[in-house]
């Protein structure tokens, strides 16, 4: 194959991902993110081949200061405009009188 990826390039994007965090719950099945907000996280890293336990954090709210910590960091930010539909109100084809 033609296509395949240089072994230096692969071994420099898999190096890339070492010492990735991410956060799980701490018991219980895993589901997503935003679900029980106030259960315990634990906080793993990625060590090139599997995840260890990092550290523990109280709830989801710790979790994400820990892990984007560039994100809590930041001013308030104003807050954005609603978003305009690009059409106008009784203008699309089904309005059309015939």
């Amino acid at each position: 194959m033609d296509d395949e990826e240089p072994l230096a390039d692969y071994i420099a994007r898999r190096d890339s991902r070492i010492g990735r965090l991410r956060a799980v719950h701490a018991c219980g099945p895993q589901r997503g993110e935003h679900v029980d907000p106030e259960q315990p996280r634990l906080i793993q890293r990625w060590n090139g081949s599997a995840w260890e336990v990092f550290t523990m954090a109280a709830n989801l709210s710790e979790a994400r200061r820990l892990l984007r910590p560039a994100d809590t960091e930041s001013p308030a930010q104003e807050p954005a405009q609603p978003a305009r539909s690009p059409l106008a109100p009784g203008r699309g084809r089904h309005r059309k009188q015939r």
